[in-house]
């Protein structure tokens, strides 16, 4: 009788199809967030229309996600689920109930915390680095991070990938709590650009999602493209000052 052969390994072990930095910040009134539109195969650019910025249906609860992009949308399923359950359970114990203020993005974040962990425990995570953005239940706006291992963090301004590098210093310096929606529009686009320029597994094709508090509404807008320049001296300037292309 000849041995049965091992199963194959159904983990994953490496993330293939990927989306680079996702940017949240809080500003006076809601939350937004920003994320490109490309998806890399290694060093391909594999799609360029990728949508990696979601709003849980029946919820004021936006997510996105950098690194493997099936990854993200079996986390965008198991949460649709849940708050399928939720509300249903909410439904049952009355009628009249406000059931999509009981889902906060806060509650989510909590929920998507125990998702990672367990799966990282079972050594095979989600390979995502996700955030979180809406409501907590005060009313008040929330961003927080989970990254694949299950680690959490909560700020008022946050990044994921090469934007935690690159973007994240600018948000720093130019953040306060009084910023105007257009404020912090501008500041994201801006923080965008300098991704597009610097990472090159990003795109100037980019698409934001809003929660306002005053509205009660989370949206997610169309793809649309940033004004880039490659006119810069830093960027034709040969790096070493030598004629031909030996400087570059």
């Amino acid at each position: 009788m000849l041995p049965t052969a091992a199963p194959s390994r159904q983990h994953t072990t490496r993330p293939i199809v990927t989306g680079t930095s996702v940017l949240g910040i809080v500003y006076d009134g809601g939350v937004l967030l920003a994320a490109d539109t490309l998806l890399s195969y290694g060093s391909m650019a594999k799609d360029q229309n990728a949508r990696r910025l979601h709003v849980i249906p029946g919820t004021f609860t936006m997510i996105g996600a950098s690194g493997e992009y099936s990854d993200f949308q079996k986390v965008c399923q198991i949460l649709e689920e849940k708050a399928l359950e939720e509300t249903h359970t909410s439904l049952m114990d009355s009628l009249y109930a406000d059931t999509s203020q009981s889902i906060t993005a806060a509650s989510t974040w909590n929920y998507l915390r125990m998702v990672m962990y367990a799966r990282r425990n079972k050594m095979n995570p989600f390979w995502n680095d996700i955030l979180v953005a809406g409501t907590d239940r005060q009313g008040k706006p929330f961003l927080g991070m989970v990254d694949k291992i299950g680690t959490t963090v909560q700020d008022n301004f946050l990044a994921t990938g090469f934007g935690s590098y690159l973007a994240l210093p600018i948000m720093r310096e130019k953040w306060r709590p009084d910023l105007s929606e257009g404020e912090a529009r501008a500041l994201l686009e801006d923080c965008m650009k300098v991704l597009f320029y610097r990472d090159c597994r990003a795109s100037c094709k980019i698409q934001l999602a809003k929660y306002a508090t005053e509205s009660k509404e989370a949206i997610v807008s169309e793809p649309y493209q940033l004004e880039t320049s490659w006119d810069a001296p830093s960027f034709v300037q040969p790096v070493a000052d030598l004629e031909g292309d030996g400087g570059w």
